[in-house]
């Protein structure tokens, strides 16, 4: 999928990772680390560091190495830092918003980052804010902060299990204290979150592909409604909640994780793979080359040109020299962000039959856009495949796709669909297709709201301002 900042296509969630040791510079293992995550989110990002006494956060608007461009925040003898890289799903993109958190309260200095929704948050924030509490960001994180601030209970263990019985939805959590690592995952697991080490550190991380990097191994994933809290005695784990239903976001296999990751014991590249090759099952097209939208749509198209033996070409080159931030506030300059993001290889194309792989169609808009450009390129005809069903649901658990009227398959036929991007043929993965993908895990407990309507947690009918993007900031103006 083309992924520009204000493409009104798909975007990604966010990256939380940390690291605790007292022989590695932690600060630079986090900066690593989060440069593994980049993918997950390019508005902001930010390192916090502790050496037992002082705390310290450095944020800032842009990319890792943008932000971190003249130096990794520093203290001696510090051991434990939690990092995060955000893509805004709920609060401006602003640098008020940017995470880790960090506050003083009266059990010492925390500091917070978070990768999900909250699906009751304007419901606490709202009395919380009757009682007087004061609110300095419009992002769902901030309510968790206050929720362990006001806690009664004697442990930083304790007060956090009772702020997370307290909240609903979907997240993953990196917590930094003087002197303990936590992390944590909803009940459900719809995000992930996994456990690395070496023989002398510990690290928590959104995906495993950025292990390597900091210099550990694997040890195990975070189970959902698990607590891991890491200090000078290793790593235990408290059980927090019940897990009624398990419901890992599917979008992790399908577009979100980097192909190298593994989740929850499956890997993402070979899942992608075997999305690939059902698709060229199911569809039956035929053609002369197969292609696909870079970079997401990669590894399905290999495994689609593998089944239906048609090679495998690279149709269009990607400029990955252009960053979220291009601003396009005209259709014009917005047509223009797709030529500069993508470039057809003519010589690849012209007069063939493609068939082109992307991970999904949300909106429609880029597709079409892609497709027209494909035809000027001299495609002789053009199939589309697309290795997810149709997009019908909005998702309130962290992706930015909250309001289903912006989604072309809520609306539109698969043919009206086809008709609208310009394709000559349309082919979406069926949800046994993608079920039948997931060898590695159980495909029972995946989320696909999105695509079938079964929430396994509600939005609160109570909210004012239901799932918006923006609640706390609309709010506000009320």
């Amino acid at each position: 999928m083309v992924d520009i900042s204000t493409s009104s296509e798909w975007h990604e969630e966010c990256g939380v990772f940390g690291a605790y040791s007292h022989s590695e510079d932690v600060s630079l293992m986090t900066y690593l680390g989060l440069y593994a995550l980049q993918h997950r989110g390019q508005e902001s990002a930010g390192i916090a560091i502790t050496d037992g006494a002082w705390m310290d956060v450095s944020r800032g608007m842009g990319l890792v190495n943008e932000v971190f461009r003249h130096q990794l925040p520093h203290m001696d003898n510090q051991y434990i830092a939690i990092g995060h890289v955000r893509y805004s799903t709920t609060g401006s993109s602003l640098l008020a918003n940017t995470q880790p958190l960090m506050v003083n309260y009266a059990g010492g200095k925390i500091s917070l980052a978070h990768n999900g929704n909250l699906t009751n948050a304007s419901q606490i924030r709202r009395k919380m804010e009757e009682q007087g509490t004061i609110f300095q960001t419009s992002i769902d994180t901030e309510v968790f902060v206050n929720l362990i601030a006001k806690s009664k209970e004697t442990t930083i263990e304790n007060k956090i299990i009772e702020s997370l019985k307290q909240i609903k939805g979907a997240y993953c959590l990196t917590i930094m204290t003087e002197n303990k690592l936590i992390g944590a995952r909803d009940p459900h697991g719809f995000r992930p979150l996994c456990i690395g080490k070496s023989d002398n550190s510990w690290v928590l991380s959104s995906e495993s592909c950025a292990l390597a990097v900091a210099g550990v191994k694997y040890v195990r994933d975070v189970e959902p409604g698990e607590l891991v809290v890491i200090d000078e005695n290793g790593l235990k784990s408290y059980k927090f909640a019940k897990v009624e239903k398990k419901a890992a976001c599917i979008f992790e296999y399908i577009y979100f994780a980097r192909p190298d990751s593994v989740i929850d014991g499956q890997s993402v590249h070979d899942a992608r793979f075997m999305m690939g090759r059902i698709l060229s099952k199911e569809s039956g097209f035929k053609g002369d080359i197969v292609i696909s939208v870079p970079d997401s749509g990669t590894t399905a198209a290999t495994g689609f040109a593998y089944e239906s033996k048609i090679p495998f070409i690279e149709g269009l080159i990607k400029n990955r020299y252009i960053g979220r931030t291009f601003i396009q506030p005209t259709q014009k300059k917005r047509d223009t962000a797709v030529k500069l993001k993508l470039s057809p290889i003519v010589s690849a194309i012209k007069g063939k039959d493609v068939i082109m792989v992307d991970d999904s169609i949300v909106r429609g808009t880029t597709s079409g856009k892609i497709v027209r450009m494909l035809r000027k390129a001299g495609a002789k005809s053009i199939k589309m495949c697309v290795s997810s069903p149709p997009i019908g649901y909005p998702c309130y658990y962290g992706i930015d796709t909250s309001v289903r009227k912006e989604l072309i398959a809520a609306t539109k036929t698969v043919d009206e669909i086809r008709e609208y991007i310009g394709a000559d043929a349309l082919h979406f993965l069926s949800l046994d297709g993608l079920q039948e993908s997931i060898k590695n895990a159980n495909s029972d407990d995946m989320c696909y709201a999105c695509f079938n309507n079964y929430y396994p947690v509600k939005m609160s009918q109570n909210s004012p301002v239901g799932a918006d993007k923006y609640m706390f900031e609309h709010l506000k103006k009320k």
